[in-house]
């Protein structure tokens, strides 16, 4: 199937996991507003839309643009919804009878929350939560409630481009800044829970650090500070069915897996040929060893890692082999950096499974299966 032009660059991909609106997705844009030598100097970069770019006064507009995938793996454009600039989206994981709610990180320092109305196939924005100045940008976010959904919203985690995070957490009215903390000196591309203890969070960034951090102690001091990154850290994800086990991705073209118990010397790392944007573990427990990376400039692709078949919850063991993880999928139809991606999760078949993903420059959007 042909590429779906998302007209401004792209940038994020998240399938609603919601029950009963597992066909619905998002895709995140973000336009510069700059001058033609600036965007030809831009396309030539190796990194992400940087926000170290952000010390400049320029304009960043973006979109939230909602799909719904029907039997055939078509999908058609129900809603355009305006913003600034988006940088990272997240569903919340919640209980089927509570509404589908996705929050929304931008580039003048908000989250806002919308509201999935299935019946309609609209979003409708519940609230604007400013977590910095608009010069700031809010870089990523992530729910608490991955493994433990409930009736209400979970805790949210953001990082800044000032260095710091926010922690987010549910009051009367929806959602609030409970505490914030400087945790790294330059962007902190990443922050990410613990889904088996929401108590801790991790975050990465351009000074070549990934942390740790408990939310009870008022970011005082990290848990945990590793240095031994060849390049900025850009993306972590803590796996939702194997307890410990967390992926970590750089600009160095590796992703990384660490137990959590340890979290200073990797149990292995793959070579995935470009810069890891974003990493997904599978959503079903029967393929808790495949993840997918956005390689930037290398594509997208599903890396199995061999954990065992009889791994359990909390065994973050890999095998002893020569070769714990491998490539088992590539998709190399885009032309630009490879960033938004993620797994549906209304799959009735786990061996084939749809995956949503866009690229930047080129403004494309896929569909295609893996």
């Amino acid at each position: 199937m042909p590429g779906f032009d998302t007209d401004w660059p792209a940038d994020s991909a998240e399938f609603c996991p919601h029950p009963g609106a597992e066909d619905f997705f998002v895709v995140g844009t973000y336009k510069l507003e700059q001058s033609e030598k600036d965007q030809n100097d831009a396309e030539n970069e190796e990194s992400a839309p940087s926000p170290s770019e952000a010390r400049k006064p320029q304009k960043r507009r973006g979109k939230c643009l909602l799909f719904r995938v029907d039997t055939d793996d078509r999908f058609d454009l129900l809603q355009e919804t305006e913003l600034p600039a988006i940088l990272d989206m997240k569903w919340c994981h919640r209980e089927s009878s509570a509404t589908p709610v996705l929050g929304i990180a931008d580039s003048e320092g908000h989250i806002t929350l919308h509201e999935l109305r299935t019946e309609e196939g609209r979003l409708l924005q519940l609230q604007s939560i400013s977590c910095a100045s608009t010069e700031v940008l809010c870089l990523s976010l992530d729910w608490s409630s991955r493994r433990t959904p409930s009736s209400g919203l979970g805790n949210l985690i953001i990082s800044l481009s000032d260095g710091s995070l926010s922690l987010l957490q549910p009051d009367n009215t929806g959602l609030a800044v409970t505490d914030s903390w400087h945790a790294h000196d330059y962007e902190p591309w990443i922050a990410a829970w613990d889904y088996w203890n929401t108590n801790v969070v991790y975050s990465g960034g351009d000074d070549l650090k990934m942390k740790g951090w408990d939310i009870r102690q008022d970011g005082s001091a990290p848990l945990f500070t590793n240095k031994r990154f060849d390049a900025g850290v850009t993306t972590i994800q803590s796996h939702p069915h194997l307890e410990h086990v967390l992926a970590v991705g750089s600009y160095d073209n590796t992703v990384r897996i660490f137990d959590t118990r340890k979290p200073l010397v990797p149990l292995t790392q793959a070579d995935v040929g470009g810069g890891a944007w974003r990493v997904k573990w599978h959503p079903s427990p029967t393929r808790k060893n495949d993840l997918l990376v956005a390689c930037m400039h290398d594509g997208f692709k599903v890396v199995r890692f061999d954990f065992g078949s009889n791994a359990e919850n909390s065994d973050a063991t890999l095998s002893t082999s020569d070769h714990p993880w491998e490539v088992i999928k590539r998709f190399d139809e885009h032309t630009s950096l490879a960033y938004g991606v993620d797994w549906s999760f209304g799959e009735k078949s786990d061996n084939d499974t749809l995956v949503a993903s866009c690229s930047f420059y080129d403004h494309t959007l896929h569909l295609w299966r893996a």
